[in-house]
């Protein structure tokens, strides 16, 4: 076994680490599992702890301007009080229930343009702590989330970038300290009336809470401005609902729509509709310069998904940038 991580933190001949995933792919609600491989150095060493943790690059404000911080959400203890002998092989079994709110960074098996996810070893050792690489995770969506970037393919939206906002949205529960926006060009059909369409799914075992802002274009005499719309829809909706018809109709109302619309909690009204803010701690409206996505599989681009594959290098580059790390 060739083993990706000596554990520098510890000095010349300290242990090395390997966790190996059965499978990198998954889903939010389901489980990660796999092992955590550890050899001796050497010399023996007694190990404080061995957790792993789910690690993701978010956008956070801070001194009037926005930067890119990777925070851990999710972390999962593997072990700890062990006794590790020189050049001993240790095999530790981890399992890692993924949260419900975990973003989406692959459709159609096409990276996501702009989404990072790893999983991180961190061993500590007499105080010192190394918190490895980040071992690349690939979190697919849901099947309603799934239909629903279905539909927007469908009208002919087409993808433009995906991000993590810190931040919660407004009048839903989170757990997690930040949200995700998919953000589309708009379809031929509809780009008369808005500029861009951003996306967040807020899920839960029970179902997903869908959020849409329009930005939409100002006429003649009216500035443009921003139309938001919240919807909700049970897991069981996924194959009940004609997914694209619905996704038509929540934009025509957006286009339609300026003044605020009655609460109600099915899938085909929104729970609120109105053209101020939704978004809780921090939301900036981004210029069109982040770049789209090129070049992809020919079923994702069809659905308004192109390529653009991460390359290994961004996991490798960030596995030892400590200063942004925060936990969720």
């Amino acid at each position: 076994m060739v083993f990706k991580k000596m554990l520098g933190a510890f000095g010349v001949g300290g242990p090395s680490v390997d966790t190996v995933l059965s499978n990198t792919n998954t889903r939010p609600g389901l489980t990660l599992g796999g092992h955590v491989n550890l050899v001796g150095g050497s010399h023996d060493v007694d190990i404080d702890h061995i957790t792993v943790g789910l690690v993701t690059r978010v956008e956070t404000a801070g001194a009037g301007e926005e930067y890119d911080a990777f925070v851990e959400f999710h972390r999962v203890p593997v072990a700890g009080g062990l006794h590790l002998r020189e050049g001993q092989h240790l095999s530790l079994p981890v399992q890692i229930a993924v949260p419900w709110e975990t973003p989406v960074t692959s459709v159609y098996g096409q990276h996501l343009h702009g989404m990072t996810m790893g999983l991180r070893t961190e061993v500590a050792i007499r105080g010192a702590v190394d918190k490895g690489d980040l071992d690349a995770v690939h979190v697919h969506p849901l099947p309603v989330q799934e239909r629903i970037l279905d539909a927007f393919g469908r009208l002919g939206f087409q993808f433009k970038g995906a991000d993590l906002e810190r931040g919660h949205v407004a009048g839903l529960h989170q757990s997690l300290p930040f949200y995700q926006e998919i953000e589309y060009f708009p379809a031929p059909q509809y780009a008369h009336g808005i500029n861009e369409v951003e996306l967040t799914f807020v899920a839960n075992e029970h179902g997903v809470d869908v959020v849409l802002e329009f930005d939409k274009r100002g006429g003649l005499f009216t500035g443009g401005h921003d139309s938001y719309g919240r919807y909700h829809a049970t897991h069981a909706d996924a194959d009940r609902v004609d997914w694209t018809a619905q996704v038509d109709a929540w934009i025509r109302q957006a286009l339609n729509q300026y003044q605020s619309m009655p609460a109600s909690h099915g899938y085909g009204q929104p729970a609120y509709g109105h053209h101020g803010g939704h978004y809780g701690d921090h939301h900036e409206r981004r210029g069109p310069g982040m770049g789209a996505v090129a070049a992809g599989a020919l079923g994702g681009a069809a659905l308004g998904f192109a390529g653009g594959m991460i390359a290994e290098e961004v996991f490798d580059s960030f596995g030892d940038d400590d200063g942004g790390d925060e936990e969720g």
